[in-house]
């Protein structure tokens, strides 16, 4: 996140002064009505006004004066008329984890502050990761698929070895790597922990977060090695695309699970394919893909040892209210707003 400009705190201010406290009107803010908001926990600042809006339809034309806009799984079209007919528009609160759909519908960032729904996603997306790793680990849709051919999957049950070298069949002593090393991350590791496994992060910058080693990407080249499951939780920008290429793909080992709850883009689905294809890694969990919904003739959908869900790992937005509530009132006092852009 960057640091708020001196000149952009300063239009901030004037332009709250100037529309909000120094007259008798009061700012508008718009918030969505895709999602159920408790309005009574952000309702309360004397200069503010809430006002529902769909976000699949054009802004009503009484509203194009609102000077915040709260967005939740708005369409392009909504967004691009918000660009064109919001001309007081000052501030953007996503609730989104990332801003890529505002973005690209062309809000002029030297005069919007957009913020971000960071950290709301972090839980729910850490279940998601979660129960990905626990299928793969015990192949749970090996035997959903069984089931579903009226077949008993006996070499699945019984007697099986413990913890063997050439498998992930457990966590518990796993070695799980877990690429990009957020909050979503922190959420994850102590269910992981708890259950044994061995975690280890990788981000831009190494330290030691919540007690987990954390290194710089510079180390790949030897962690990818020493990994049973890779959990990638990447953002989708220009720097992390094929950030898992086919030379990546070639350091795991045989046995490794690759789990994507980040965004597809960071992965090399062509390159994944073939390593699926030709038993170089032992199987994938993915959450996201590089086109959403995953288009029909895709080779992902008949892929070996591949688990799809449906970008379904987020999508609840947890403190919502709380969220705008700070954003709201460090917005009123000119502060630095909490997930800035």
């Amino acid at each position: 996140m960057r640091s708020t400009p001196a000149s952009f705190l300063s239009r901030i201010n004037s332009h709250i002064s100037a529309a909000s406290l120094a007259s008798s009107s009061k700012m508008k803010l718009l918030y969505p009505t895709s999602l159920k908001l408790d309005v009574s926990q952000i309702e309360g600042f004397p200069s503010v006004t809430l006002h529902p809006y769909d976000v699949k339809a054009p802004i009503p034309e009484e509203h194009v004066d609102a000077e915040v806009l709260v967005t939740w799984t708005n369409s392009s079209d909504n967004l691009k008329d918000a660009v064109n007919r919001l001309t007081k528009l000052r501030w953007i609160q996503s609730l989104a984890a990332g801003p890529n759909d505002v973005l690209a519908a062309g809000f002029d960032t030297s005069k919007v502050a957009i913020t971000t729904g960071s950290g709301l996603h972090d839980r729910t997306v850490a279940e998601h990761a979660l129960g990905l790793l626990l299928n793969a680990a015990r192949r749970f849709y090996e035997m959903r698929d069984y089931q579903l051919q009226g077949k008993w999957p006996g070499h699945l049950g019984g007697p099986q070895p413990d913890r063997p070298s050439d498998r992930f069949t457990t966590l518990r002593d796993a070695r799980v790597l877990i690429w990009g090393f957020g909050n979503i991350a922190k959420a994850l590791t102590p269910s992981l922990v708890q259950l044994g496994s061995q975690v280890r992060g990788v981000a831009r910058r190494q330290g030691v977060r919540d007690g987990i080693e954390v290194y710089s990407e510079d180390k790949l080249a030897e962690l990818l090695p020493e990994t049973d499951a890779l959990v990638m939780i990447l953002p989708g920008d220009p720097s992390t695309m094929h950030a898992l290429n086919a030379e990546r793909l070639k350091l795991l080992p045989k046995h490794a699970w690759v789990v994507n709850v980040g965004r597809g883009t960071s992965i090399d689905e062509d390159a994944l394919y073939d390593a699926l294809v030709e038993e170089r890694i032992g199987g994938a969990a993915l959450d996201v893909f590089k086109t959403e919904p995953l288009p029909e003739p895709s080779k992902l959908w008949k892929a070996p040892n591949l688990i799809l869900s449906p970008h379904a790992a987020g999508g609840r937005p947890q403190g919502a209210e709380q969220l705008i509530v700070e954003n709201l009132r460090k917005f009123l006092a000119g502060q630095q707003l909490r997930n800035l852009i």
